[in-house]
């Protein structure tokens, strides 16, 4: 039973998605890629995680969690979310499931939580009932909060040990992602309850901010697990030009604002105007211009065989969806995809039945299935 019931999700869903509202086509190396509109009517979608039945829960950036179905129906409001401050680039972010979710039914949030000073990205749980989250606790708080409506980052993934990474930026304070007893522009590595995890390289010190796993970041809006290797990979917006990916190590600073390979957006130089310093992370990968990367997904399924062990990045800037093929910690090579669609993609899930889905970053977002046709 165990190995039927993937197998009767997937044909499900597939089946449910067959009548979607617009299907578009478009060329690749690896063959056709077809997209196909699953829902739409949502405001600044930012956040997908897939239920275990296969319906999705979606944020919407000025602060509602819907549900959607099979069918592409999208529900009302999900009641009892934390007030957010949609501000900016603020307001409901990431939404992720707890690796227990079939047994405590435990929802993980990230928001921009108003507040003295200003507003901090946080994380809250709830348990989902329904259509309702109960007994919503914010666990988890960047701090200070301060009077900006940028960079909040964020993802949040749980690691293989039920460790959760949440991500945060520097909202535009380019100098605290070096301080570390501030949180921002900081990788967080969390208990499933928000307090620090256990044996995290700053563990003790008064002058951190708890939680601390690495930083020098400047806005962290991608984040997966690498099916193989199980570590944590992640990728963040630089200014003009420097968007970059990193495998994150414990304790290790990642170089922002110190070293970067972009340029203010007036065009003056960062700092000194230099790409690599000792005592600071290079990224395994960076683009020059900026993509304005965000959402980040590795491929895992047995379904689309060319994609296997390849990651997927969405594109805000750019309006595409970009394939790297790896070789362990080496991108070797990219490609873009759905470069004439025009769609700002601000996340990148696989979904149960092996297809890709996006989220279109607009007034009027949507959640797309993505496949690749045979030749």
């Amino acid at each position: 039973m165990s190995l039927l019931r993937p197998l009767l999700l997937a044909s499900a869903l597939a089946f449910a998605l067959s009548a979607a509202a617009e299907v578009r086509e478009f060329p690749s190396e690896e063959g056709t890629v077809r997209v196909t509109t699953v829902a739409e009517g949502l405001e600044h979608p930012w956040g997908l995680a897939f239920l275990p039945d296969g319906r999705m829960l979606v944020t919407e950036r000025p602060g509602r969690l819907r549900m959607v179905s099979f069918d592409g129906t999208v529900s009302r409001p999900i009641t009892g979310v934390p007030r957010v401050q949609a501000r900016g680039q603020g307001g409901l972010l990431d939404v992720a499931l707890h690796p227990r979710f079939a047994e405590n039914g435990l929802v993980y949030l990230s928001f921009s939580e108003p507040g003295s000073g200003g507003a901090g990205t946080s994380v809250a749980r709830g348990r989902l009932d329904g259509d309702t989250l109960r007994d919503v606790q914010v666990i988890f708080r960047q701090a200070p909060k301060v009077d900006t409506g940028f960079h909040y980052g964020s993802r949040l993934v749980f690691d293989r040990e039920g460790k959760l990474f949440f991500s945060t930026g520097d909202r535009g304070m380019q100098d605290t992602a070096q301080d570390l007893s501030r949180g921002q522009g900081k990788l967080f590595r969390l208990n499933d309850d928000g307090t620090p995890a256990p044996g995290l390289p700053f563990a003790g010190r008064s002058d951190v901010h708890p939680g601390v796993y690495s930083y020098g970041h400047r806005n962290i809006q991608g984040m997966a697990l690498h099916p193989s290797t199980g570590r944590v990979w992640t990728h963040e917006h630089g200014p003009r030009g420097g968007d970059e990916i990193n495998v994150p190590r414990p304790g290790l600073n990642y170089g922002w604002p110190v070293i970067s390979f972009g340029k203010n957006y007036t065009g003056t130089t960062i700092g000194e105007g230099i790409t690599a310093k000792a005592g600071m992370e290079q990224p395994i990968h960076q683009w020059t211009p900026s993509i304005g990367a965000s959402g980040l997904a590795f491929y895992a399924s047995d379904r689309f065989k060319p994609w296997q062990g390849n990651a997927f990045v969405g594109a805000l800037a750019l309006t595409h969806l970009e394939r790297l093929v790896l070789d362990g910690e080496r991108v070797t090579d990219t490609e873009v995809l759905l470069d004439d669609w025009n769609q700002r993609i601000r996340d990148v899930r696989q979904g149960p039945d092996g297809a890709l889905y996006v989220l279109t970053d607009s007034r009027d977002g949507q959640v797309a299935r993505v496949e690749l046709l045979p030749r």
